[in-house]
């Protein structure tokens, strides 16, 4: 029987370039998650919490309007893409 690791994208950067992209090891990170492997998810792909409170808060926000809701979500865009990078930064350089 198939499980969920049979259905992953390969990356089309990492397949032509030989260079992972940014998104390489997110759903990895997210099968590592469902597994209950925490640390693994985060070792994996450190914005991996970010990026879900991220769309945790943007889901709660569509139900119940909170106050300075857009700086909350900007910040937590701008905190998700600034882990991205330096991982992709870190993972280019070692």
């Amino acid at each position: 029987m198939p499980g969920l690791d049979d259905f992953m994208l390969p990356c089309l950067n990492k397949a032509l370039f030989g260079v992972e992209c940014p998104g390489c090891g997110m759903q990895r990170s997210v099968s590592l998650l469902i597994h209950g492997e925490f640390i693994a998810a985060y070792k994996t792909y450190p914005a991996i919490y970010a990026l879900i409170l991220l769309f945790l808060f943007i889901g709660l926000n569509f139900f119940f309007k909170f106050k300075n809701s857009n700086k909350i979500i900007n910040g937590l865009a701008i905190l998700s893409i600034l882990i991205i990078l330096i991982n992709f930064v870190y993972k280019l350089t070692f």
